[in-house]
C-alpha cells in the first residue's frame, strides 16, 4: 500500500506561564522575568522555514497555539506568526486558528487584537467555576474572571469558544461536579473539554497527592455528566470532547484521524508523512526555552521514523478515541499498510463485542469505547499482526 499525505496542521508551542499548576506535566515554565517575546517569535519563524519540505503542496487546515499560556503574548506577536505561516505555507479557505488562554491573562483589548490577528477559536483554561477548588488547583483566576473572559471573547468577535473543565477534584462529590458542569453549559459555549483530573509524574501533585474521589464516584459523575451534556445538545465525539453540532475542533480531529502536523516551538512534537520516501516521521524540538532560543539551535529538531510494527498501535491510539471512529481506508492510506495486516485482531475484537461489525468503518461499540485500553492492548505487539 502507498502512504498518502493526509491533511496538514501546525502546532505552535509557547512554553511560558505565570505560574506552574501542581497538576500540570506539560512543557511549561514560570515566567520569573520578562519573556523574550520577540526573540521567540523569530525562532518560531525559523522553525517554519526549516520545515517547508514537509508541506508537500498542502495548505494548513488549522493552527493551534498551545502552552504554557499563549495568551501571555501580544496580539501583534501572534499576528506576525500567523501572517508568516500563511505567506510561506498557505491556509485552507476554512482554516481554524485556536489559541489557548487563561482568564487572568486576557483583556477585551487583547482578545480584540487576537481576533484581528486571525484567531477564530479560543480555548479558555477554566478547570472549575468553584473558587475553593480553583485555589486547591493553584489557579490564579476566580470564577468571576472565568465568566468575564468568556463574555469578553464573545464581545471581541471570537465566537468559537472551548472551555477546559475538570472533574474528579479533591473532595468533589457527584452533586458538586454536576453543578460545575451545569454552570459551564449555562455560559453557552459551543465546545467543552470535560476531563478527569489525573495525577501525573513530574508534577507537584505526584509528590504530594491530594485525596481524590474513588472510582465509584467517578463513574457516577461520568454517567450523569454525559447525559447532562447530551440533554443540552453537546455530542461526545471524543473521549473528553463535547461539541454542539458542527462545532468540533478541526485541529484535534486531525490528530485523532492520524493526520499530519508540523510542530514548532520549544518541546513541540510533529508527525509527518513523506510521500516520496514512503516514510512516517515523528519530530521533536529542543525542550528547554533557553536552549531552544540559542542561535545555533534555531530550526533544529530530532526526527524519528515510525517503523512498520509501531504504526497500527499509533493509528489505533488516535482513531479509536473518536466516538464515531474513522473510515477503514484511513488505516491503509495513513500507515501504508494493507488492511489485512490487522485483520485477525479486528475480527477477534468484533467477536468480543468491542468493535462494531462493519466493513467500511473502524469504530468501537459502547463497551469497547468504555474499555479502550483493552482494545489497544491487542495492538501492543511487534512483528506480523496479520
Amino acid at each position: 500500500m502507498t502512504l498518502r499525505p493526509p491533511p496538514l496542521a501546525m502546532y505552535i508551542h509557547i512554553p511560558w506561564c505565570s505560574k506552574k499548576c501542581p497538576y500540570c506535566d506539560f512543557n511549561s515554565h514560570e515566567s520569573l522575568k520578562k519573556i523574550p517575546e520577540k526573540k521567540y517569535v523569530d525562532a518560531l519563524m525559523a522553525d517554519i522555514k526549516t520545515d517547508l519540505d514537509f508541506v508537500q503542496g498542502r495548505k494548513l487546515s488549522s493552527i493551534f497555539f498551545g502552552g504554557g499560556t499563549p495568551s501571555l503574548f501580544t496580539g501583534a506577536s501572534i499576528s506576525t506568526i500567523i501572517k508568516f505561516a500563511e505567506q510561506l505555507v498557505g491556509f485552507s479557505d476554512d482554516v481554524e486558528i485556536t489559541l489557548e488562554a487563561n482568564p487572568e491573562s486576557v483583556t477585551l483589548q487583547k482578545l480584540q487584537d487576537l481576533c484581528e490577528a486571525g484567531v477564530n477559536r479560543i480555548s479558555i483554561g477554566v478547570q472549575t467555576f468553584n473558587n475553593q477548588q480553583l485555589n486547591l488547583l493553584g489557579r490564579l483566576h476566580s470564577s468571576y474572571s472565568a465568566i468575564e473572559a468568556i463574555e469578553m471573547a464573545k464581545s471581541a468577535g471570537i465566537n468559537r469558544i472551548n472551555i477546559d473543565l475538570m472533574y474528579g477534584l479533591k473532595a468533589q462529590n457527584v452533586s458538586n461536579a454536576l453543578k460545575d458542569l451545569q454552570f459551564a453549559i449555562s455560559t453557552g459555549v459551543e465546545h467543552i473539554s470535560w476531563y478527569q483530573l489525573t495525577i501525573e509524574k513530574n508534577t507537584m501533585f505526584f509528590n504530594n497527592p491530594p485525596k481524590l474521589p474513588d472510582c465509584r464516584v467517578i463513574s457516577e459523575i461520568q454517567d450523569h455528566g454525559f447525559q447532562l451534556l447530551a440533554n443540552h445538545g453537546y455530542e461526545q465525539y471524543e473521549i473528553s470532547s463535547f461539541a454542539r453540532e458542527g462545532k468540533q475542533c478541526t485541529h484535534n480531529q486531525n490528530y485523532w484521524e492520524f493526520g499530519d502536523y508540523i510542530g514548532i516551538g520549544a518541546g513541540a512534537h510533529g508527525k509527518i508523512t513523506l510521500h516520496n520516501e514512503q516514510t512516517l516521521l515523528r519530530t521533536v524540538r529542543t525542550r528547554q526555552p533557553n536552549d531552544y532560543l540559542k542561535q545555533e539551535n534555531k530550526g533544529e529538531k530530532k526526527s524519528m521514523s515510525v517503523e512498520v510494527p509501531q504504526r497500527p498501535l499509533e493509528f489505533m491510539m488516535n482513531a479509536l478515541r473518536l466516538k464515531n471512529g474513522v473510515p477503514l481506508k484511513y488505516f491503509s492510506e495513513r500507515t501504508g499498510l494493507h488492511e489485512s495486516y490487522i485483520s485477525k485482531i479486528v475480527v477477534n475484537l468484533k467477536e468480543a463485542g468491542l468493535l462494531v461489525d462493519t466493513e467500511k468503518q473502524l469504530l468501537t461499540t459502547p463497551l469497547g469505547f468504555r474499555f479502550l485500553d483493552t482494545i489497544l492492548d491487542r495492538f501492543v505487539q511487534s512483528g506480523d499482526l496479520s
